[in-house]
């Protein structure tokens, strides 16, 4: 007999630790999104004038919340399907 995917047969045994890393960093942007900032701005010296200059506003910092909780909602409803 052969199983289906919507059986639970077919995730791979990575599934479950990258969707919690996902959560992880999708908590980490709902809670700290200046932490993503200090990260990135790292990463654009060299080709960025001023990287302090690139932070985003509250209005920025809002959305990214925004995203992070819908990000968090879809992952969560991913790893219960998953399970």
């Amino acid at each position: 007999m052969t199983q289906t995917a919507s059986e639970g047969g077919g995730n791979s045994p990575a599934f479950i630790p990258l969707m919690c890393l996902l959560m992880i960093m999708g908590l980490v942007q709902v809670v700290r999104p200046q932490l993503i900032w200090r990260l990135n701005s790292r990463l654009q010296r060299g080709w960025v004038k001023n990287p302090e200059a690139t932070e985003p506003t509250r209005k920025g910092y809002t959305m990214q919340r925004v995203v992070g909780v819908l990000f968090l909602a879809a992952a969560t409803w991913m790893l219960v399907q998953g399970l």
